[in-house]
This record gives structure tokens, C-alpha cells and sequence, in this order.
């Protein structure tokens, strides 16, 4: 005799699983046609499980037709589970960028396929805004520095290369702040900012012509999301 009790017991845990999960969980058939999905994924694809019921999976993940899913099987057979990056799709017609882990699983029947899916939009907005703020970093027309907080240089733009003579960025990678601007106060400053202030100072350099430059150097600590000081970024700007 089956035990309705125990059916009901695991059918709840299984909801609870798949709805306590930061990740939306679709479940198919072996032909990729959705027969089960979790809470999260109608907060992320906006139909309900009787809208996408007997639905193929391409439905809602780009590409993953059922020539794909034969090929995924096979992939599956040496694997684990299988790692693809997808654009999915929402009912009003808007995508997403997600990483979708399958695997299969006997759970409904034999041979099923199991869709766990990461909505990594903000992960991909976070990377292009960071490739921006490096492109900005690269090409300022100021020469641009990061230390890290004993001093040594992190990162510096061609700017920072072509205003100390240096053969390439490689050359100032590594080396102490006070070896490459050794004069006084700058090392006192780098202090202060790595104390938390933000410094301005005039410096006046000689240049190869015989002639004096004034060069402006700001400096600021380089803090992290908690407030931590890991390091100073500055600039030089010759005015």
C-alpha cells in the first residue's frame, strides 16, 4: 500500500525546496517540454506554470531547440550536468542574460531534465560598468595611478607611462609610491589619503628643456563597498 502520508510530506519539502531557491528551477521531459518549474521562475519568466505546461523549453531559453537537447543528453551522459550561457525570455517579450545549469534527473519520470537558471543581468551590468570605468582610466588625458595600501603601485594609465618616462605599465607595477615620486611632501600626502583624506598639491618639476612644470597631484583613498581603505588613487595633471 502506498503511503499518502509520504507522498504528501515529499511533494511539500519539494515545493519548499524550489521555492526557497535564489535560482528559477524548470523542470522537462526528455523532448525539453516543461512539465514542472519552481516559484522563482514565474517571478522571472511572468507566466504561470499552466501558461508554459507541455511547452518546449526554447519557450523561455533562447537556442535550446530540440536538436540541442538531443545534443545535451548525449553530453549529459559523461557529465554530471551541462553549463550554457543564454538570453531568456520573459512573457512581455523582454530578455535576460542567465547561466542555466542542466542535469538530468529521474524526478516525474525517467530521464527527465532539470533547468537551473542564475538571471545574471546585474552581473553583466556591474562587469560593462567596470570595462567602462577602465576604458575612462585608460584614456584620461591626466596620468592616473592605484596603490594599494603599502604603497606599491596596483595600476597606471599610458598617461602615467609617458609623464615618467617609463618603457610600458609594467615598469611601475609593483614598485613603492616613494621610488617614483620620492619628493617632498608627496610621501607625507599618500599618508593623509590613505588615512582617509583627500589631498590637492602643486608640485614643480623640471623638465628636459631646463624649464620648470607645475604638475597638480590629487590623491584620495581607495575604499571598498564597507568603508575599508584598501589603497590611494590619484592623478597628476601638469597645468
Amino acid at each position: 500500500m502506498v503511503d499518502m502520508t509520504t507522498q504528501v510530506s515529499r511533494h511539500d519539502m519539494y515545493n519548499q525546496l524550489t521555492s526557497g531557491l535564489y535560482d528559477a528551477l524548470v523542470v522537462t521531459d526528455a523532448n525539453g517540454h516543461v512539465i514542472d518549474w519552481g516559484k522563482r521562475a514565474s517571478e522571472y519568466f511572468q507566466y504561470t506554470r499552466e501558461q508554459v505546461w507541455d511547452k518546449p523549453i526554447s519557450l523561455l531559453i533562447n537556442g535550446v531547440t530540440a536538436n540541442m537537447i538531443g545534443r545535451i543528453r548525449k553530453g549529459l551522459v559523461e557529465s554530471r550536468h551541462f553549463i550554457l550561457d543564454a538570453r531568456c525570455c520573459r512573457q512581455d517579450g523582454t530578455t535576460f542574460s542567465a547561466e542555466v545549469t542542466i542535469a538530468l534527473v529521474d524526478l516525474l519520470n525517467s530521464g527527465d531534465l532539470i533547468f537551473s537558471i542564475r538571471n545574471t543581468e546585474r552581473r553583466r551590468r556591474q562587469w560593462e560598468a567596470l570595462r567602462s570605468i577602465a576604458n575612462a582610466f585608460g584614456n584620461a588625458q591626466s596620468a592616473c595611478f592605484v596603490c594599494d595600501e603599502s604603497g606599491l603601485f596596483k595600476a597606471v594609465n599610458a598617461a602615467f607611462v609617458e609623464m615618467f618616462d617609463l618603457p610600458g605599465e609594467e615598469a611601475a607595477v609593483g614598485r613603492a609610491f616613494d621610488m617614483l615620486m620620492p619628493d617632498e611632501p608627496l610621501p607625507g600626502l599618500f599618508a593623509e589619503a590613505l588615512a582617509g583624506a583627500r589631498v590637492t598639491h602643486i608640485i614643480e618639476a623640471e623638465t628636459g628643456a631646463e624649464t620648470v612644470a607645475r604638475v597638480e597631484i590629487r590623491m584620495v583613498p581607495d575604499a571598498h563597498g564597507d568603508g575599508r581603505i584598501c589603497g590611494v588613487v590619484g592623478s597628476l595633471l601638469q597645468i
